[in-house]
């Protein structure tokens, strides 16, 4: 028999391996897989010929349940050699069961991945064209699906979790947006309505109908508080030139103040300027500085001019200051109203008269010496009072008819003592003399305030 009329195996499913290698496609996601068995998938088994033989003509057939299925053939080759290219293709495939299996349970894969890789090595074990315990690779991968079950349950779990976070982290977002759309911070709103925004963006979407109705929320809170802070702007733009308006025209009246001499309405007219400027309130931000400047400059013009005439005016009431604290040092110690007072009143007359006629003082003078005056007034308007109090008629009708009130019941009540002795009642005579002279100390005062209004 030629070359070319000896059977071939069985092509195995993908593209066939090299003899020692893993067979079957790449698991996706999986690690390079080592080039040799494990020690675990090099442990001692059954025998090959267990799960295979070699016929006469070279045919490599797989004993199953089902009968024998032949894998392939390799020419020019003893039995054994041809048994052992195809138990290797079993090897191949156990090591990668084994590797998926580590994988799997060391939590490597995600479920779906997993699934997926155990899918492909399924389909590589169904049907290949190797000689060993393929059910046997077959039933662990099986037993890979309660370990599937579980990720896949936790995953769900994780991912509820995920999502219950979210909705709450959104919930608050929304919360505090509308809170934002409500108040009035319109500076300090617009950084954290972008920043929420951000953080919006780096949250997943959770399910469409909740989050809709919350984007929806905060989108609306969003543009509510731009068109109020617009409004707001725009009112406030409005007022600031109204302000601005108001204050030209207050610069132009105080244009028309600067070079009065009339320093004391002109001063009232300043003050009232300055009232109207406040309650103006802010112009645009690029003038106001400017208009305050200038309405500042004019009020210095004023005042210094003021200021200058003032102090010359001082210098010329000097001589006055100082007659006038002559006269004060003349008339203080003759204006003893508790020792004299009609000559007190008498020397006071006298003392306005002639402070009258000095004229104006310099104006740091003006309270000391006026403090100076109304102390020597006080003393003798006080005296005066105290002196009106001592001879008021009524007031010493009042006190003689207090005292002879309290004589006609001192009078009674020794009688009603002389009476219960009379009788032998010596516990109602105590009470009625004691009574007398409760009512005798009070008689003393009354007696008192009446001597001080004869004196």
């Amino acid at each position: 028999m030629t070359e070319s009329d000896k059977p071939t195996p069985a092509p195995p499913p993908g593209p066939a391996p090299a003899a020692g290698s893993p067979a079957g496609p790449p698991v996706p996601g999986a690690a390079p897989l080592p080039t040799a068995p494990s020690p675990e998938a090099a442990a001692p088994g059954p025998a090959p010929d267990s799960f295979g033989r070699v016929a006469e003509d070279g045919t490599v057939y797989l004993r199953t349940d089902e009968g024998e299925r032949a894998v392939g053939q390799v020419p020019d080759t003893t039995p054994e050699e041809a048994l052992a290219f195809f138990t290797r293709r079993y090897d191949a495939l156990a090591l990668e069961v084994q590797l998926l299996e580590t994988r799997v349970r060391g939590g490597a894969l995600s479920p779906e991945e997993a699934r997926k890789a155990v899918g492909t090595v399924r389909r590589s074990i169904d049907g290949a064209n190797a000689v060993g315990d393929l059910p046997g690779l077959l039933a662990r991968l099986d037993g890979l699906e309660p370990v599937l079950a579980q990720a896949q349950q936790q995953r769900r779990e994780e991912r509820a979790r995920n999502q219950a976070e979210t909705r709450s982290a959104k919930e608050r977002m929304v919360t505090e947006a509308e809170k934002l759309a409500a108040g009035n911070d319109w500076r300090g709103g617009v950084n954290r309505f972008r920043a929420l925004l951000e953080e919006w963006k780096g949250l997943p979407r959770i399910d469409r109908a909740t989050d809709d109705e919350l984007w929806h929320r905060f989108s609306s809170a969003r543009t509510q508080y731009t068109k109020r802070r617009k409004a707001q702007f725009a009112q406030q733009a409005e007022r600031r030139e109204q302000a601005k308006g108001v204050k030209e025209k207050i610069i132009r009246e105080a244009e028309g103040l600067a070079t009065s001499t009339e320093w004391g309405p002109t001063a009232g007219a300043f003050r009232d300027l300055m009232s109207r400027w406040k309650a103006a309130g802010p112009a645009p931000r690029e003038v106001d500085e400017k208009l305050w400047q200038r309405f500042r400059g004019l009020q210095d013009q004023f005042f210094e001019a003021r200021n200058a005439a003032m102090s010359a005016q001082d210098e010329e009431f000097r001589g006055n200051q100082e007659a006038k604290e002559a006269l004060l040092a003349e008339y203080e110690p003759r204006v003893r109203p508790d020792e004299d007072l009609a000559g007190s009143r008498a020397a006071f007359r006298e003392f306005l008269e002639r402070w009258s006629e000095i004229g104006k003082v310099p104006r740091d003078a003006i309270r000391p010496l006026d403090g100076r005056v109304r102390a020597m007034e006080q003393s003798l308007r006080s005296t005066e009072d105290a002196e009106w109090k001592r001879t008021d008629p009524q007031a010493r009708a009042r006190a003689e008819d207090t005292a002879n009130k309290l004589t006609a019941q001192i009078a009674g009540l020794e009688e009603k003592a002389a009476k219960a002795e009379a009788r032998g009642d010596a516990s109602a005579a105590r009470k009625a003399r004691d009574s007398a002279a409760t009512y005798r100390s009070w008689l003393e005062q009354a007696e008192k305030a009446v001597q001080d209004f004869s004196r």
